[in-house]
């Protein structure tokens, strides 16, 4: 991490927190391209493996959503160490995404606060580019959310549009009803909004799937925000409607214990990194405790190293995922968390 840490980190920081992204994407972008002219297999099971979902993941570390929403940089994530990748959140329509800037780092607390309102090239290209790209290395989800132009009474519809879309490239699908950064999509994580979302979808994966395919195993990504009543009722719904899985968590609006003060801290917009740690392993825990064995649980918020990956595991993760990390820790942390990962996981829900 040193070399990072010391060099490549400072260089970047001193760019405007998107600016720095995008370049780091173009740059990952080309080693995939780079990595293309090799044959894509997808690497054996081995140690640090595991098969959750009915999928099977060389290693339980991922990248998080948002790292690669149009997955430009598929072949070179394997590269770095993860397991499997995460593009999105993608929506229906093509939208630039909320004005800027809309991207802000809190060195102190070693978090993001961002408000880029799923800023995407539209499902449609990024079917064009999957079919093009063809099989990956690793396994690939897709995050569908809400175009901003759609009201959320049609949402299903517009999730529906994606999905028909992409379906055919994802080994799992996950539902974004909890960006803070789209006007009312955190309304769709009530139960009765949740229940005609996921039961829609549900219902349109197995047409989609065919007499005998496989559906892709549905996964909805929760709040941090939610109180313990909420988050029970919506653990129901996915237990009771077909849901395959849950992610823990998204961003949060809390703003507490924060060393920064003013500034980027008062920018709107969801928090990620080190201060979302202690709450993601508290909702990975309840998520886990309500369902047991019966929904496997993705881990993301605060992992910074192996100790933090570990801690949600502990909790009850099954994956885990990681953004922010990256951003303040370099390439070196990922596969330093996923040995620590391989070595200490052992049975896992499938």
């Amino acid at each position: 991490m040193g070399v990072y840490r010391h060099l490549l980190r400072p260089a970047l920081f001193r760019l405007d927190a998107e600016r720095a992204h995008t370049l780091t994407l173009t740059g990952l972008a080309a080693a995939s391209r780079v990595a293309s002219v090799r044959p894509a297999v997808r690497r054996p099971r081995g140690p640090g493996s595991a098969r959750v979902l009915g999928i099977d993941f060389p290693s339980r570390l991922g990248v998080a959503a948002g790292l690669d929403k149009d997955g430009v940089a598929l072949r070179a994530w394997p590269l770095l160490g993860f397991g499997f990748v995460e593009v999105g959140t993608v929506t229906a329509r093509p939208q630039p995404g909320n004005p800027r800037p809309r991207l802000f780092r809190l060195p102190a607390d070693e978090a993001v606060v961002n408000r880029m309102g799923f800023n995407n090239a539209g499902a449609a290209a990024l079917a064009a580019r999957l079919s093009r790209l063809g099989p990956l290395l690793v396994p690939l989800g897709i995050s569908l959310g809400k175009s901003k132009a759609t009201p959320v009474e049609d949402a299903v519809g517009d999730y529906l549009t994606s999905l028909r879309l992409l379906h055919r490239y994802a080994d799992y699908v996950a539902v974004n009803v909890s960006s803070p950064n789209t006007p009312g999509l955190r309304s769709l994580q009530d139960p009765a909004a949740l229940t005609a979302l996921v039961d829609a979808l549900v219902a349109e994966s197995r047409v989609l799937a065919g007499p005998g395919g496989r559906a892709a195993p549905l996964l909805v990504k929760v709040a941090p925000d939610l109180s313990r009543e909420a988050l029970e009722e919506l653990v129901d719904v996915c237990l009771g409607h077909g849901v395959s899985g849950v992610i823990a968590t998204n961003t949060t609006l809390d703003r507490s214990g924060l060393r920064t003060i003013g500034g980027a801290a008062a920018e709107a917009g969801g928090l990620s990194g080190r201060p979302l740690a202690s709450r993601a392993v508290e909702v990975v825990r309840l998520v886990a405790e309500q369902a047991g064995d019966r929904l496997p649980v993705v881990g993301v918020g605060g992992v910074r190293g192996p100790d933090d990956a570990l801690r949600l595991v502990d909790a009850g993760a099954s994956l885990v995922q990681v953004y922010t990390g990256l951003v303040y820790e370099g390439p070196a942390m990922v596969r330093s968390v996923a040995r620590a990962l391989g070595a200490s996981l052992s049975e896992v829900p499938a």
